[in-house]
C-alpha cells in the first residue's frame, strides 16, 4: 500500500513531524502521545510497515460514518496502498453446521460445472480452515516471488461439505516480492501466506447494498503517494475489507494496532486493484469488491485462503 494520512491534532499555528524508524517505533509513538495528550498538540507518525503518514490528533476518533465515536484505541489514519501484513488469527469459533445464508448476493448461485474443493491448496492448508467457515476467499498466486494472482469466492451449505466455487474469478495482485510463508519482516513487500477471517470493513465510498460486515466510511480512507510501480492510487481505497492478520477484530480498518508487534507489520487489506503490486495487499477489481462486500457475512464466518499455487 502507500501513505494514508490520518487526523491530528494542534500544535499552535504549526505541525510537529516525527518519521519512526521501523524498529521501536512503538515506544517512540507512545511517547509522543503522551507529550500531544498533554498539550494538546497535533504529531505525525510513519507507520514502519504500511508506509503510512499518520497524522493524529488527540481525542479526535473518526466515527463509523454515523456520527458514532469508534472504540478507544481505534487508529485515525488510512494506512497505506498495501500495508504489509503479519500473523493472522486462526478463524472464530461458531455453530458447527450452522445454515446457509439463503439469497446473499454471489453466495447461492454456482454454474453447473463450478469447481468443487479448493484447488492448489495443500492438505496442511486445508486444516487450517475453521470447520464454521462457510465462505471463502481463496486468492492464488502465480508463484512464491510473483505479484500477479487470481481470486475466487467459495461456498459450502455446512461444515465438512464440499467447497463451491461461484462463477466469477477476478484477477488479482499481491505483493511486489511475492509470497511469504516464514517470519515477514515490516517493509518487505510481500504478502503473508495462510488463512485469515475477515471481520472488519470501510472505504471511502458508503456501503455497497446487502453490507453485512462492519463498515466505516469514513473520508480518511484517502492513499497518498503512489504504487511500487509509481501508478496511480487514486481509488483504490473506496472499498476495503481488513486481512486479520496481526490486526484487533471488531475495529476499522484505519486502526494501526498490531498485537503481535510492529516487527511483523500489518494493515493487510483487500482493497480496489490499482494495476499494480502492492506492499503486501490484495488488490481486486472495484466490482469485485463491490460484490464482495454484498456477499460476505459475518454469520458464515467468512475468511481468506491466500498464497502462491500448491501452498
Amino acid at each position: 500500500m502507500s501513505k494514508h494520512p490520518r487526523a491530528g491534532s494542534r500544535i499552535p499555528h504549526t505541525f510537529r513531524s516525527l518519521r519512526l524508524p521501523r524498529r521501536g517505533a512503538v515506544a517512540v509513538a507512545a511517547a509522543v502521545g503522551l507529550l500531544a495528550l498533554g498539550a494538546g498538540w497535533a504529531y505525525t507518525v510513519q507507520d514502519g510497515d504500511s508506509g503510512a503518514t499518520v497524522q493524529a490528533r488527540t481525542g479526535d476518533r473518526p466515527g463509523d460514518g454515523a456520527g458514532a465515536p469508534r472504540p478507544a484505541g481505534t487508529a485515525d489514519a488510512a494506512p497505506a496502498d498495501s500495508a504489509r501484513a503479519t500473523r493472522g488469527t486462526r478463524g472464530a469459533p461458531g455453530a458447527p453446521g450452522a445454515p446457509a445464508v439463503p439469497g446473499a448476493p454471489g453466495t447461492a448461485a454456482a454454474s453447473p460445472d463450478a469447481d468443487r474443493g479448493l484447488p492448489d491448496v495443500s492438505d496442511e492448508t486445508r486444516a487450517k480452515i475453521p470447520a464454521t467457515a462457510r465462505q471463502l476467499l481463496l486468492v492464488t498466486g502465480k508463484g512464491t516471488d510473483s505479484s500477479e494472482s487470481t481470486a475466487a469466492l467459495y461456498t459450502r451449505p455446512s461444515a465438512g461439505a464440499d467447497w463451491v466455487r461461484s462463477s466469477e474469478r477476478w484477477p488479482a495482485h499481491n505483493g511486489a516480492s511475492g509470497w511469504n510463508a516464514a517470519e515477514r519482516e515490516d517493509g518487505d513487500l510481500t504478502t503473508p501466506v495462510g488463512v485469515f477471517t475477515l471481520s472488519d470493513a470501510g472505504g471511502l465510498l458508503e456501503k455497497p447494498p446487502g453490507t453485512k460486515l462492519p463498515y466505516d466510511h469514513n473520508r480518511l480512507f484517502v492513499p497518498t503517494g503512489r504504487g511500487v510501480n509509481g501508478e496511480s492510487l487514486a481509488g483504490a481505497f473506496e472499498y476495503v475489507v481488513a486481512i486479520d492478520y496481526n490486526r484487533r477484530t471488531g475495529f476499522s480498518p484505519l486502526d494501526l494496532v498490531k498485537p503481535e508487534g510492529e516487527d511483523k507489520g500489518g494493515g493487510i487489506w483487500l482493497h480496489v486493484d490499482h494495476d499494480g503490486p502492492s506492499q503486501g495487499c490484495i488488490g481486486i477489481p472495484k466490482e469485485a469488491m463491490k460484490k464482495l462486500l454484498g456477499t460476505l457475512d459475518p454469520a458464515a464466518k467468512p475468511v481468506i485462503v491466500m498464497g502462491p499455487a500448491g501452498f
